[in-house]
Order: structure tokens, then C-alpha cells, then sequence
């Protein structure tokens, strides 16, 4: 092992080396310049004073390093690595985490009076610049110290240079030249290689070398290269290892060990240094290093001839790098690359961003929490194909922590990749994507999917918000809607007078929103919207975080914008949406009205552990809690049995509320969330419009695939962190409403019963009755017109067209006339007395009204009028008069 430490020995012989190399460097720099003279006094000696006064300062740049993405172990609170992103493969470690075998074989064979000279080995370095003036390449002879500031002017060339050409450009200066140039960069070198040990130690210097130079490939560091090469760490690397990378930092992509097919060629063209002939040029530039590590004392005879009779096996271990090396959180560690790629958070340009992502060494913190993450992958995995022939078939989950709005899990049914020729063109294999389905467009790249009746949530908030009861009632039957109001853009009008349909062409009903919500019914939803403004409800949708993938012609791209409903059609979602947002939204009413903005990153940190402030994210009240809690109650109907959404409730005793979607038999929805956490799922077409109502897959039909996979996903969340009762809903908004019941006597049957359903009630037709209307015409409804509770059902009563004389009761006693009245059909017969002194016992009728004779109809009040000696109990009084109505 090398010495930790200068010895006085050492010490002197480097101020010794230092003086004999400025008068060496003198010579050599007039070489450069005049070389007949070079060897007279003056000149070297002003040679000498040019050396001296060249550039010596050489700031040591941070490394470059990977960043690495992290997320929670699911069984602790420990974060694991997901992935790294990187242009160097490196993984930085101090002096006592390399085994010292390494240390003396770097030396050995690198340089062996590296603990003796001052910086630069005079011995070695005057023997490569006389190779150089003889015209070859400058080579060998460079001391640690040489070599480490030509790995940091190399990758000071990797990391500034804006073009591949600058970059091979800058490199060469870096590294080889003939000639004249050559030594001018050598003589450089050497000067900064001076001064560097002045102030560094020896330790560090050679420490710092190990770490930045390259071992072939993207792999840079001694620590990175046994983990790659050979699955050991720097500390646990064999005698015959480090030997190995010993002699691959020599020439890498010459030496390097990973390549079977052969590293190099030879003068012939044919592959060497392969697996094939043992890695030869490799093992004879190890069994150099040995037999120097011999020479030097550094291992035994033993030692040395049992590593030159091993051969070399590598074990090649790929480091995980990229978001396909995250496994089943594939998906989501793409759209945490995203939002490094464009958020500013993490640099001003995209290059810039770029570059701090893959030499950055960050440490990023994510919200992914793999209780989660892990079931929904694997329900995913087991319900949904990653391809179906035919169509561009998918499918995605995303589940949101309402409170915070950290994004816990994103899940995908296709395989992850970034390879061009298996994710874009004709031939491209559709079970591969790079999209990250459940994100937004402009971080994830994918447009959305038409939202169908999730987006009925943002039109049930409105009309909360303009102050409607959830139990209003309304005519929720297809109909040809007229006109939404839309302040925004101007009003929708529906010139062709449209029917836009309900799901497998029921006809709708007369009920309340709650009913309309429970059953996703957009015939009632669009009686809704009748009573609401496009706008409005649009701007609802986007306080609750939605924006939407839309064209923009101008530009002739994608970009991202709040949404815009035009039509009727909007109402029921034919807008483009994401998951996240979607999710997002859902968590907003369970959230009690407040909105989190989507939250990828808990926190970042550099290579030293210093924090760095994340993308920021926000939560607001975009909704009273009233609205909230009524809309919560709303929906919680969905959730249990009847509703639409009950076959993905996991009825695991965790309130929900939810909402399912479905979008021309293209896309499909479920939507559900608890108090904690908000989950979206949604299958159908990537692209296209294939129907999933015709496709099946393990037996289950694809548009009841998300019905598969959600109830999987909630159940994790619940189990997780739980939930609790939803508030109870506000009373002004669930409260019973008034409305004006029309009369309909005289209408037609159809013309009654569109105009009683148009109020918002419904109908019943009861038996014909006798009346002098035409046969068919509302003879009588019950209950009368008048101001009733919404949704009372109205009974109407058609005339038989048969038209009823009113008997002659006239002289007779009222009840012997009323009795006959009655037996006429006539239920509404009232009476009349006139006290008279002549009237017989009894009383006796003296007229009627209607008079006898008269053709009315059974429903008509027939007043009987007496005549008696004593009204009395009857109401009489002085005049004689009293009334008794038994109506």
C-alpha cells in the first residue's frame, strides 16, 4: 500500500524534481519556439522564466455525476433507488473505500515514484518529449498528477462544449498531439501538475484521480468500474481485478473487458480482445501490471503467478440508468424526467436542465410509494393486454394524496421504451410506449383522453355554486336540447335540432341530480347544463386544476390550456383530459373544496447533501366546503350498490365518492377517492375509436377492464391511509324545491304530458272519465295546478268524450236530490238553504246550478238550492240563507 504520507525523502527529492524540471521545461519550451538555440544558457534561462510564468492555477471542477431518483421503501420510511441518469457512470468514494491492492497497482504500473517527485517524474517525462521532437505522438511518461489535470481538462471539454465538434476538438488539445503542440500542452501540464501538488496531498491527488478517469465506456471511477466489470465494489476488488482496470486506465476502449464480440480490431480487420481469445490484449497489459507490482515488492511470486495463470472473467453488471431500469415505476420515474427536462427549478434552458440531470449528481426525493405503486402495476399487469390487434389499445392509473396532492402511483399496461424503432412509425410494435399515459402533455406526451361522464363532475359543481339543490327536480328525458348559454364564446344553438342520446339509448326520466349522478344519465345532466352558463362550468374545470392538450394551428402543436366547452356535447366530456388531472379534481371535493397542485418531488439535494429547492407546488380553496360536501353526497351514490361506480368499490368499510366515464364506447373511466387518496383509471384508445363494447380480453370486455383494476388500486389506498366520513351535505343545497304545476286540462294526453315533464314532473295517465271534452282530452288532473314540491307525479285523466245531463231535481228534498246526483256521477254536489215560512217539512229544491238539463261534465260542482221553514244547523239566520257543502 502507498505510504499516506510524504516522507522527508520524498519531500526533498520532490523540491529537487522541481528545480531540475523548470530548467528541463525552459529547454523545452524554447524548443518549441526556437529550437537551434535551445540549448544555450540565456535561452534556457529565459526559457526557464516562460515556464514560470505560465497559467499554473487549474480549478478542480466538480465531477460529474449521476442523479439519482429515489422513492420509499413501502415497508419503512427508508427511500431505495429507482434509477440513475447519467453521462458517466461514477459513483465517488474516499481513500479507505479502495482496497489498497488498487492504489499499488495504479501505481506500479502508472507511477512508481509518484511519493517521490514534486509533481512530475523528470525521468519519465524527459523520456517522452524526446520521443515527441522525434516526431511521434506524446505518450507515456505522465505522472498521477499529469494524468489527473488531463482527466479534468477532459472533462471540463465534456461539460462546456456545446457540439459534438468542439467537444472532439477540445478533447484532442486534451490529450494527444505531435510535435511542437504537443509539448506546448505537455509543458502545460506539467506546470499545472506543480502547482496542484502544492495545494493538495498526495493521497487526494491520487484519490481524485481514480475517481474521474475513465475505465471505458460511460464508466468513470475506480468504484463504478469493479461494480461494472466484475459486481464487486472498489473496496472488495481481487489482486488479478485490480490489476485489470489498472491496465484498462491505460487505453479504456482498447483494454476494456465488455465487449464479447472483441474491443479493437486488428491490421486485418478482425476483432480482438474478445471473449473468444480471453480478452489477450487485456490480460498481457495486466500481467504488465503484475509483473511491475512484482518488481516493485508490492505482491509475492505466489501471489503473482497464481493472478497470471487466472484468466479474466468478467462479470458484467449494467448499472440501472434510465427510467427503464425503474421496473413496474416506470411511468412514473419518465414523468419525473419530464418535469426536471422542463421545469426551471432545475435550470434556465432544456440544455441546461438536461445537463444537471445527467451530471448533476442530484438526489431526488419522490412522492411514488410502492404500496401503492406495486399493486396497481401488478393489477395492470394481470388485467389489461399491453397490446390488441386491431387498435391502439391502453390503459393507465394515477393516484393522488388529496391533502398534499403527492402523486403516490402511476401504472401503464405497456412495456416501457425509448427506442424510436419500436415506439413510432409504421411498423412500430404497439406494445411499447415512452408516453406516460395518466400525465399531461407537455411533461408526460401524451394528449389526453375524451373524459366522457367524469366531467359531469365540474357541471354538478356549478350548479351547486349557482345555488341549486342536489334535489331539484328536472326533466331528464332525451330531448332535443335548444340552447346552452355560453357568456365566453356565445351561446350553443342547436340549429338541426340534435337529440344527443343516453347510454344504450335509454330514454331518461324525471328525477333530481342526485338520481342523474347515481345513474351517469346525460339526458339529465344536459337539463342541467339548460339551467347553467358553458362558461361558468368551464371555469369550474379549470379552478379545480384542469387544463387540457389542445391544437394550436398558429404554431402547427400541442400545448397545454385551460378547457373550453362550445357545445352540448362538452357537457359530457368530449374534451381531452389526463388521469392526473382528472384525479386531481375528484381529490378537490374530497378534499373539502381545496385544490393541491400535482406533486412529483418531496425534495432534492446536490452531491453533498446541500437541499435544493423543488419545483413548487401549491394547495388553494378553489370550493366552499358547502359545495363540497353536497357534491361529495352526490357522488357517494355512484359508490353504492345501483350506482355505476360500485363494481370498483372494494367495500372495505372506507366511504368513497366517485364517478365513471365512458366516451362513445371509446374510452372508459372510474374514478373514485376517499377523504386521503384520489384514483383515476382509465382504459380505452390511445388512438383511435375501436369499440371496447365488442373486444374482450381474459373473458372480461374491455370497457369493464377499469372495473378490474380499480377496486385493486382503492383498496391498496384504503389500507394505506385509510379514510374517513365525508361532511354531511349543506341543507340550503339538498334542500326539497317548489315548482309551479300548470294546468293541462284541455291538452291532448301527449301535449299534457310533455308539458307536465318540461316542468319537471312526471306523469301518470289514469283511467278515462265521463266530461263533455273530446274523447283523449285531459278532463281532470290531480293534483291541481298550483306550487308543489318538484318531482310530485301528476295523474291526468282523459275525457271519454261522453258528455252528462244534470238530472231535474227540482221539488224534490235535498237529500233525495243529492242523492240522485250522485248516482248521475257527479262527485262534487253541494247545497244551499233560503229559510222560508211556507216550506214544507223537510225542506224542498227550488233550483239548481248548473240548472237541469244543462250538459256538463261529472268533475263540474252542482249547487243544490232549498227552500226550508228552518235553516238552522244548516248556517241559516235571519235572511234565511245557509250554506252545506259536502264537496
Amino acid at each position: 500500500m502507498p505510504s499516506p504520507k510524504r516522507t522527508a525523502t520524498g519531500v526533498l527529492g520532490g523540491i529537487a524534481g522541481l528545480v531540475g524540471l523548470s530548467a528541463i521545461a525552459g529547454v523545452l519550451v524554447t524548443a518549441t519556439v526556437t529550437p537551434a538555440i535551445a540549448l544555450t544558457s540565456n535561452a534556457a534561462s529565459s526559457a526557464i522564466t516562460m515556464f514560470d510564468n505560465l497559467p499554473s492555477y487549474l480549478d478542480i471542477d466538480e465531477l460529474m455525476l449521476p442523479t439519482t431518483i429515489y422513492a420509499k421503501d413501502g415497508d419503512s420510511d427508508d427511500y431505495v433507488e429507482l434509477t440513475q441518469f447519467y453521462d458517466q457512470n461514477r459513483s465517488p468514494v474516499e481513500w479507505d473505500d479502495v482496497t489498497p491492492v488498487m492504489y499499488d497497482a495504479i501505481l506500479s504500473s502508472e507511477d512508481p515514484r509518484y511519493y517521490s517527485h514534486g509533481g512530475v517524474d523528470l525521468i519519465g517525462t524527459t523520456r517522452a518529449v524526446l520521443s515527441n521532437l522525434q516526431g511521434n505522438d506524446t505518450q507515456g511518461g505522465s505522472s498521477i498528477s499529469q494524468q489527473y489535470v488531463k482527466n479534468v481538462l477532459i472533462q471540463r471539454c465534456e461539460r462546456d462544449a456545446p457540439t459534438d465538434e468542439e467537444l472532439l476538438n477540445c478533447w484532442t488539445q486534451a490529450t494527444t498531439a505531435s510535435g511542437t503542440v504537443g509539448i506546448e500542452r505537455k509543458v502545460q501540464e506539467m506546470r499545472y501538475a506543480i502547482a496542484l501538488e502544492q495545494r493538495y496531498s498526495k493521497n487526494d491527488i491520487l484519490l481524485g484521480y481514480l475517481n474521474i478517469a475513465n475505465f471505458g465506456g460511460q464508466n468513470y471511477g475506480i468504484d463504478a468500474a469493479a461494480r461494472y466489470y466484475f459486481d464487486v465494489s472498489a473496496s472488495k476488488l481481487s489482486l488479478a481485478q485490480a490489476a485489470t482496470l489498472a491496465g484498462i486506465v491505460q487505453n479504456p476502449n482498447t483494454y476494456r473487458i465488455d465487449l464479447k464480440g472483441g474491443s479493437t480490431t486488428n491490421s486485418d480487420g478482425d476483432p480482438v480482445n474478445s471473449a473468444e481469445d480471453g480478452y489477450a490484449l487485456t490480460k498481457e497489459r495486466q500481467s504488465y501490471v503484475l509483473g511491475r507490482m512484482l518488481d516493485d515488492g508490492k505482491i509475492t511470486q505466489e501471489q503473482y503467478d497464481e493472478a497470471i495463470e487466472a484468466p479474466i472473467e468478467p462479470n458484467i453488471t449494467q448499472p440501472a440508468t434510465g427510467c427503464g431500469a425503474a421496473g413496474g415505476a416506470a411511468y412514473f420515474c419518465q414523468y419525473v424526467k419530464g418535469i426536471i427536462e422542463t421545469d426551471e427549478a432545475f435550470g434556465a434552458t432544456r440544455d441546461d436542465r438536461e445537463n444537471e440531470l445527467r451530471r448533476g449528481g442530484l438526489n431526488i426525493y419522490t412522492t411514488l410509494d410502492f404500496r401503492i405503486q406495486n399493486e396497481a402495476q401488478a393489477a395492470m399487469k394481470e388485467w389489461t393486454p399491453t397490446k390488441v390487434d386491431g387498435m391502439d389499445f391502453g390503459a393507465a392509473s394515477v393516484s393522488i394524496e388529496v391533502g398534499t396532492g403527492r402523486v403516490l402511483a402511476i401504472a401503464q399496461n405497456t412495456k416501457f421504451s425509448e427506442d424510436a424503432s419500436l415506439t413510432t412509425g409504421e411498423n412500430r410494435d404497439k406494445a411499447y410506449s415512452s408516453l406516460v399515459y395518466a400525465g399531461d402533455f407537455d411533461i408526460g406526451g401524451a394528449t389526453g383522453f375524451s373524459a366522457g361522464s367524469s366531467w359531469k363532475l365540474f357541471t354538478l359543481v356549478d350548479w351547486l355554486e349557482q345555488g341549486h339543490s342536489v334535489r331539484e327536480v328536472l326533466n331528464g328525458r332525451v330531448r332535443a336540447i335548444d340552447r346552452l348559454t355560453n357568456s365566453c364564446a356565445g351561446d350553443w344553438v342547436n340549429f338541426e335540432n340534435d337529440t344527443i342520446n343516453n347510454f344504450a339509448n335509454a330514454g331518461g326520466y324525471t328525477a333530481t341530480p342526485m338520481e342523474f349522478t347515481r345513474d351517469s344519465l346525460n339526458s339529465g345532466y344536459l337539463a342541467m347544463a339548460e339551467e347553467l352558463d358553458l362558461c361558468d362550468i368551464q371555469n369550474v374545470a379549470a379552478k379545480m386544476g384542469v387544463e387540457t392538450a389542445q391544437w394550436n394551428n398558429d404554431d402547427e402543436a400541442w400545448e397545454m390550456a385551460a378547457p373550453q366547452m362550445n357545445t352540448a356535447f362538452s357537457v359530457l366530456g368530449s374534451e381531452n383530459v389526463s388521469p392526473l388531472r382528472v384525479a386531481g379534481a375528484y381529490g378537490t371535493v374530497a378534499n373539502n373544496g381545496i385544490y393541491c397542485e400535482p406533486k412529483f418531488i418531496d425534495r432534492v439535494t446536490d452531491a453533498e447533501g446541500n437541499s435544493i429547492d423543488p419545483p413548487e407546488t401549491s394547495c388553494s380553496q378553489v370550493l366552499s366546503p358547502e359545495v363540497a360536501a353536497t357534491a361529495a353526497f352526490a357522488l357517494q351514490g355512484v359508490m353504492q350498490p345501483g350506482g355505476t361506480g360500485s363494481a370498483s368499490n372494494p367495500y372495505d368499510g372506507v366511504p368513497l365518492i366517485g364517478k365513471t366515464g365512458t366516451h362513445e364506447k371509446w374510452q372508459t373511466w372510474m374514478n373514485a377517492s376517499s377523504t386521503e387518496v384520489a384514483t383515476s383509471v382509465w382504459v380505452g384508445n390511445s388512438l383511435g375509436e375501436t369499440d371496447l363494447y365488442t373486444r374482450w380480453h381474459n373473458g372480461v370486455q374491455l370497457s369493464q377492464l377499469r372495473h378490474q383494476i380499480a377496486p385493486r388500486i382503492i383498496a391498496a389506498a384504503n389500507a394505506a391511509y385509510g379514510g374517513e366520513a365525508f361532511p354531511q351535505p349543506d341543507s340550503n343545497l339538498t334542500r326539497q324545491v317548489l315548482r309551479d304545476l300548470p294546468s293541462v286540462v284541455g291538452m291532448s294526453v301527449d301535449d299534457a304530458t310533455r308539458t307536465l315533464e318540461a316542468a319537471g314532473f312526471s306523469v301518470r295517465v289514469g283511467d278515462a272519465v265521463n266530461s263533455t271534452e273530446a274523447e283523449g282530452v285531459v278532463a281532470r288532473q290531480d293534483p291541481g295546478a298550483g306550487r308543489v314540491a318538484g318531482g310530485t307525479a301528476v295523474t291526468i285523466y282523459p275525457s271519454n268524450g261522453n258528455g252528462v245531463t244534470v238530472p231535474d231535481v227540482i221539488g224534490q228534498d235535498p237529500q233525495s236530490a243529492a242523492q240522485q246526483l250522485r248516482s248521475a256521477g257527479f262527485g262534487r254536489v253541494g247545497t244551499q238553504c233560503e229559510q222560508s215560512d211556507d216550506a214544507p217539512p223537510g225542506g224542498v229544491v227550488t233550483r239548481l246550478d248548473p240548472a237541469a238539463g244543462s250538459e256538463v261534465t261529472q268533475n263540474t260542482r252542482i249547487t243544490i238550492t232549498y227552500s226550508a221553514d228552518n235553516c238552522g244547523g244548516g248556517g241559516g239566520n235571519g235572511n234565511g240563507n245557509g250554506n252545506d257543502d259536502d264537496d
